[in-house]
């Protein structure tokens, strides 16, 4: 009789072990819902339907990206940050949603902090320093040196208040000494059409937006506020190269899911989206779009969240920039 109870005993948690390696193994399912917080057709977009395409080839369900744009991301972040912590209803955040939203607001819908999830860093957006036809600077040096001759009379273009794109230019601003004028535009793509129109003379940009603006030699590109070139423009500077060192700035798009995602669940995710990441099909073509692809491990792109909101909350504090 005790032996057979002892033998019960063992069973059980093996029975258990059995029963949870079943559940983690049956994820997902079923569909996932992808939110993107930006209209179609933009970097974030075919980043996410980029890699989604993939990632439903390798799990063997449907991945359906929903464009969900609005209130500086604030709309789609709500709405996963209430969903079901199951893995079904994921987010494409980049910093605007994880790092700088909490610094530019004094209310938000969210907490990124406590209501969403860190899965992986899906690819970086770096930023360019960019001219139009108006600017009659030969680089970036003498560019900085005819701002600083004349504060407070260039103004400059931005993909929107409290984009990567503006906040890299108050980066730029701060280190060199300038004083320009921000115009927010509603998206990079009619910013960019002003800045090749000579209506504007200069913004950041990032590659995947500005790249046919480049190629066709409407905008210049003056340097990149990178830690090294890009591929994509060998012969253009970083800004530490010319004696900036601290001008680094990219959009850094990751995937997050609800706050309290079970911890296989979450690794499940992170390890299938790298590894679409990873796919040679997938990489180049978002290498030739103008992406960095990334697919870090989960603690990397938290540790990444926590760093790089220590760095431009302070900036935005310095600099009093508010969007309320």
């Amino acid at each position: 009789m005790k032996s057979l109870f002892t033998a019960a005993l063992v069973a059980l948690p093996l029975a258990l072990g059995a029963s949870g390696a079943t559940a983690q193994a049956s994820f997902p399912s079923k569909s996932i819902r992808w939110l993107v917080p930006y209209p179609a057709g933009g970097g974030s977009d075919f980043l996410a339907r980029t890699i989604g395409q993939q990632l439903s080839t390798q799990i063997g369900q449907s991945v359906v990206i929903e464009n969900k744009p609005g209130a500086a991301t604030a709309i789609a972040a709500s709405e996963v940050a209430r969903a079901a912590p199951d893995g079904y209803t994921v987010l494409s955040a980049d910093n605007g949603t994880m790092v700088f939203n909490p610094a530019l607001y004094s209310k938000l819908s969210y907490n990124p902090d406590k209501d969403l999830a860190p899965i992986t860093l899906m690819g970086r957006f770096p930023l360019i320093l960019v001219v139009g036809p108006s600017a009659d600077a030969k680089d970036a040096k003498d560019f900085v040196a005819k701002a600083k001759a004349a504060p407070g009379k260039i103004s400059y273009a931005s993909a929107g208040a409290g984009s990567p794109h503006h906040l890299a230019m108050e980066l730029l601003k701060s280190q060199a000494g300038l004083h320009m004028v921000h115009i927010p535009y509603r998206g990079a793509a009619p910013a960019l059409g002003d800045l090749a129109g000579g209506q504007i003379p200069v913004m950041m940009v990032d590659m995947a937006a500005g790249a046919g603006f480049i190629k066709s030699g409407k905008i210049r590109p003056l340097a990149v506020a990178n830690d090294k070139r890009l591929p994509q423009l060998p012969d253009v500077p970083t800004f530490a190269e010319l004696g900036w060192k601290g001008v680094e700035a990219s959009a850094q798009v990751g995937l997050v899911g609800p706050a309290g995602l079970p911890a296989d669940v979450k690794a499940a995710l992170q390890k299938q989206v790298a590894a679409a990441i990873q796919q040679p099909q997938v990489r180049q073509k978002l290498i030739e779009f103008g992406v960095e692809p990334v697919g870090s491990s989960t603690q990397a792109y938290a540790d990444l969240i926590q760093s790089e909101s220590v760095r431009w909350h302070k900036l935005i504090k310095d600099r009093k920039i508010t969007l309320d």
